[in-house]
């Protein structure tokens, strides 16, 4: 099985395997329910429970990994639709991260999606930085993930995508 999830992690794009890399570290794993500090019914890495949704706790890695690739897939399908510009692996990678975190909606009527948009890549750190509280109040984990993602996504490196 192991072997299964490297073969996998080979083929995926180059922006997909960066943005697991960190959703993966910051939402950590758990194979039972828990509410995350926004208060939603979470398992696996990071995985919201949806309405109706029915999943069988505990859940080993195998099947968090099998949820997670099917949010990311999603969440790319939102960038996807929201950014209009060609991006680089690293940047889309950082915007899949994000809008995993926070959702497609929070994207959507973000000034980042804007700045994004717009080539405004040196206004690019400010925003992801605005989004770092949970009910109010300064998450400390939060400041650090969206310092890694703003990183990620201002780091000059050469891949660049087709269109968003």
């Amino acid at each position: 099985a192991a072997r299964d999830i490297e073969d996998k992690e080979l083929a995926m794009p180059q922006s997909i395997s960066l943005a697991l890399d960190i959703i993966k570290k910051y939402e950590g794993f758990s194979a039972d329910f828990y509410l995350c500090p926004a208060g939603c019914k979470t398992i696996g890495y990071g995985h919201k429970l949806l309405p109706g949704e029915q999943i069988d706790a505990p859940v080993s890695a195998e099947t968090a990994l099998d949820i997670l690739g099917r949010d990311i897939l999603e969440t790319e399908r939102a960038v996807n639709r929201l950014i209009t510009r060609a991006l680089t692996a690293e940047q889309k990678a950082a915007l899949l991260s994000f809008t995993f975190n926070l959702g497609g909606a929070a994207l959507q009527r973000s000034t980042l999606r804007r700045k994004v948009n717009g080539n405004r890549d040196n206004f690019i750190k400010k925003e992801f930085l605005k989004w770092v509280k949970i009910k109010g109040k300064t998450s400390r984990g939060l400041v650090i993930r969206r310092g890694e993602e703003a990183a990620l996504y201002s780091s000059r490196a050469a891949t660049v995508l087709p269109g968003g």
